[in-house]
């Protein structure tokens, strides 16, 4: 089960305490952010927008789905999208006539086409088994994702050899050999995978080996299990029967219990360890390394404050600086790490009746951009070049033109140690508490003249959720009230002004921030 691998890995990952605790400066320590800009860490490490998840294939054939995507693209700058049941029946491609297997790839080619026409790719996940090919009746979500194994593992690995084919035709090898195929989701978990774990691992070589067929150079690799499951034991299967694989990929998630709620009507309680989610990330790197195959890339292909589409966590101010201090933690461990998701539509428990319902996503039904949607965006708005910085709840970059941009967050962990679960706590008014001042320092800038912008969200900034509460959380929203809570979230700057540098290169300023904020500062040359 999940909750045991998490609690495993939260234990081990104690070691990393020491640079990772609560980073946070304190009401008594006055916090200094500084960075010469003649001072680099290299190019900045972009595996936070590498990839982004979505709840399932069929729902990417929706305008409304396919809008937000574009605009999360366009703006936090997600290179990959990962979903569920490609292969369920409702994208309609497997079917037999007289025991003869026919293929249709008619939905995948327009998803597939929708992404590939604006610059996004797939991190292809291979399930879930059309019920042609599968071996019993299982199935999980409202969407009736079939779990089972195939009943006749060649017409499988027939199937994906002829999927992979495909793709080839349509993309080009060079295309493709940029994708990733990952065998199945959380086969750990019985609920999502209705054989042994030798029959997964039989199910993973099959697989790997037809894509491998039609190109070595394509890249495939799993186990894509939950909590960071059968990690070891996957790579040991792999080397010993010469199983094709590229890369690792797990899931995890930062509460204290639990694993999969396919009802959306469990209660989760947020994980006041300080190294949840990085902790793992760190863990299972380790495991890579000590193991035979210690090159092998690591992807973490879910990852989230909760596993439930059904927390207010992730529609609370607090996702925002939550986010933003977990991936700054990971340091280099992981390729990517694949927020899940995107969206609120996402159809696992069925379509949600509420307009804010604690759901997965970035943005809910109406296009609303949660605080959590403003710290990807925060983050793609850094230059490509990472200053040196001691300070590890922040980002200080810079720019090819001169500019320079400051990320920079408090990240408090404010749930109760009571007995509370998320789906009471955060759905309050929870205002934040002051903190001191922070004082960015930056030197051997230009002389001249810039333009500063002050970025902001937290508690009642950028704050969609305070705003939903405040005309009364009605279960439906009307044009005006949409209206109302975009205006008053619209990420706009909450300062814009001149700033001059001069022959010293010095910058020096105050600002505010309080608890769970996140600011972005950037500093552009004036021309």
């Amino acid at each position: 089960m999940k909750q045991k691998f998490c609690s495993l890995a939260l234990g081990l990952a104690a070691g990393f305490a020491a640079t990772t605790l609560s980073l946070a400066a304190t009401n008594e320590t006055p916090r200094l952010i500084s960075a010469d800009l003649r001072q680099t860490n290299g190019p900045l490490n972009t595996m936070f927008k590498r990839c982004v998840g979505a709840g399932r294939a069929n729902e990417g054939l929706r305008a409304d789905w396919q809008r937000q995507l574009t605009v999360a693209h366009r703006e936090c700058g997600f290179e990959y999208i990962r979903f569920h049941g490609l292969f369920t029946d409702d994208m309609g491609v497997y079917r037999e006539e007289n025991g003869k297997p026919q293929y249709n790839w008619q939905y995948i080619d327009e998803l597939f086409d929708f992404l590939h026409g604006f610059g996004m790719k797939p991190f292809v996940e291979l399930g879930f088994m059309p019920g042609g090919l599968a071996s019993g009746s299982k199935t999980i979500f409202w969407w009736k994702g079939n779990v089972t194994p195939p009943r006749d593992m060649n017409k499988w690995a027939d199937f994906i050899r002829a999927f992979t084919r495909h793709v080839q035709e349509r993309y080009g090898h060079d295309e493709v050999k940029t994708w990733y195929f990952e065998v199945w989701n959380e086969p750990n978990l019985d609920g999502f995978w209705a054989g042994s774990q030798q029959q997964y691992f039989d199910l993973y070589a099959a697989t790997a080996r037809a894509i491998k067929s039609v190109s070595p150079e394509y890249k495939v690799g799993g186990p894509g299990t939950a909590g960071c499951g059968w990690i070891s034991e996957f790579i040991h299967f792999c080397d010993t029967n010469q199983a094709p694989v590229d890369f690792v990929s797990t899931h995890t998630y930062g509460v204290e219990s639990g694993y999969l709620d396919e009802t959306a009507t469990h209660g989760t309680a947020l994980s006041r360890n300080p190294n949840s989610i990085f902790g793992e990330v760190k863990w299972v790197r380790q495991m890579i390394a000590d193991s035979t195959m210690p090159k092998l890339e690591l992807h973490f292909t879910e990852w989230s404050s909760s596993y439930t589409p059904a927390d207010p966590m992730h529609d609370s101010y607090h996702s925002a600086a939550y986010i933003l201090d977990k991936l700054r933690n990971c340091g280099n461990a992981a390729q990517s790490m694949s927020y899940w998701t995107f969206t609120d539509i996402f159809e696992e428990p069925g379509p949600r009746w509420e307009a804010f319902h604690g759901g997965f996503g970035l943005m809910n039904y109406q296009d609303i951009k949660k605080p959590a949607y403003y710290a990807y965006q925060f983050l793609n708005r850094l230059g490509a070049t990472e200053l040196k910085n001691s300070d590890r709840s922040s980002w200080i970059c810079a720019d090819q033109e001169g500019g320079v941009q400051a990320l920079v967050w408090d990240f408090t962990n404010t749930f109760p140690k009571s007995n509370m679960i998320n789906q009471v706590y955060f759905k309050r008014d929870l205002p934040a508490q002051t903190k001191n001042k922070i004082t960015l320092s930056l030197t051997n800038l230009a002389k001249g003249k810039y333009t500063l912008e002050l970025y902001k969200v937290g508690y009642r900034v950028n704050d969609a959720y305070a705003t939903y509460r405040d005309l009364g959380a009605p279960n439906q929203l009307t044009k005006t009230q949409v209206t109302k809570i975009k205006s008053n979230n619209s990420g706009a700057p909450l300062e814009t002004r001149t700033v001059k540098i001069g022959r010293d290169g010095k910058f020096e300023q105050q600002f505010d921030l309080r608890e769970n904020d996140a600011l972005l500062i950037t500093i552009k040359p004036q021309r």
